[in-house]
Parts: C-alpha cells; sequence; structure tokens
C-alpha cells in the first residue's frame, strides 16, 4: 500500500485497515505516518471528514 492508494482509498475501509496495521505493526499514527511517508495531518483530514478520530490514548480511529 502507497501513499496515493491510502488517500484515495474509501475512508470506512481505509479505518479499517488502519486500525488493523496500529494495532498489529505501530505504536503511534506517527511511526505509520513516518513509515509510509504520509503527512499525519492530511490523513486524520480526510478521516475526521467521515466522523473518525484519533485517539492516541488506544491507538485507534473510532
Amino acid at each position: 500500500m502507497d501513499r496515493e492508494t491510502i488517500l484515495n482509498m474509501d475512508p470506512h475501509m481505509l479505518v479499517s485497515i488502519l486500525n488493523l496495521k496500529l494495532r498489529d505493526f505501530y505504536s503511534s499514527l506517527d511511526m505509520f505516518c513516518d513509515d509510509m511517508n504520509i503527512d499525519k495531518s492530511e490523513l486524520e483530514d480526510k478521516l475526521n471528514k467521515s466522523g473518525y478520530f484519533y485517539q492516541s490514548g488506544i491507538n485507534q480511529f473510532k
């Protein structure tokens, strides 16, 4: 999965995949974004528009 694919993906599908990756492979959204070369605010803006917000305490979008 590359940057373009992630940013163009359906937000509901993206949250599902992203939460899995955050749970299994990354200890924070910052680490995921650094690894995938994605601007964190751009990703959060995309998901916030669909009602999903990152919760750092549980390392998931809800």
